[in-house]
């Protein structure tokens, strides 16, 4: 395949899967479009988008403020009571004189989830006043570049895991945070899978397309 330049590059996308270069075609919306080599669907195109990818970030980001504001869990053990907290684990690391595991947990629980959320916040936003066309464009490169990072699912999982054993030793309350770290996850689970970066690339150059024609005829 042929291209003339870079900007026709603008007008195909590549599949995540098999990596087959193919042209992107309009869709109605709601509609999905798949890739004809292996079948996994490349982009949809979705006109609510915009107002449902704000309202869970802002949604997934009152979670994580919650997660890390009371306490996850309160362990009884041999009379003594003790609250863990998200941020006392992090600092307890510290602590203890694990350094890199500190930092590791700092960024990969706290600071890149926090950052995604925001910048989806600031993103959606843009896109929906029709804004930012080149402030847009430098938070999706950003993003891509911090949403494999985020762990915040895995860290669940791990206290899950930690949940199971000491219960063997004492007594667990669940703290308010526990269930507002586990909806925080949830959602951020499902904004990954059911919003797709290309997506928002092909929604962001679709809103600008049309401004810049709109102004054109003006």
């Amino acid at each position: 395949m042929k291209l003339e330049n870079e900007d026709a590059l603008d007008n195909y996308i590549i599949c995540h899967r098999c990596f087959t270069l193919q042209k992107e075609q309009p869709l109605k919306d709601g509609s999905s479009a798949y890739c004809v080599g292996c079948g996994s669907k490349l982009y949809r195109y979705d006109s609510k988008l915009i107002d449902n990818a704000l309202a869970w970030s802002i949604t997934g980001l009152i979670f994580f403020l919650l997660a890390n504001t009371f306490p996850l869990i309160k362990i009884d053990m041999l009379g003594t009571e003790q609250f863990i907290t998200l941020p006392k684990t992090i600092f307890s690391l510290f602590e203890n004189g694990f350094y890199l595991v500190g930092f590791l947990c700092l960024f990969l629980i706290f600071i890149f989830p926090l950052m995604i959320f925001l910048i989806n916040i600031v993103l959606f936003s843009l896109l929906k006043f029709q804004r930012g066309e080149s402030l847009t464009k430098e938070l999706l490169i950003l993003l891509s570049h911090i949403s494999p990072w985020s762990m915040a699912d895995i860290f669940f999982i791990s206290l899950l895991v930690a949940l199971v054993k000491l219960i063997a030793f004492g007594q667990i309350h669940i703290g308010i945070s526990f269930w507002a770290l586990m909806a925080f996850v949830m959602i951020d689970i499902y904004i990954t899978k059911s919003i797709r970066i290309p997506e928002i690339w092909m929604l962001r150059k679709k809103i600008f397309f049309k401004m810049g024609t709109q102004k054109e005829l003006a």
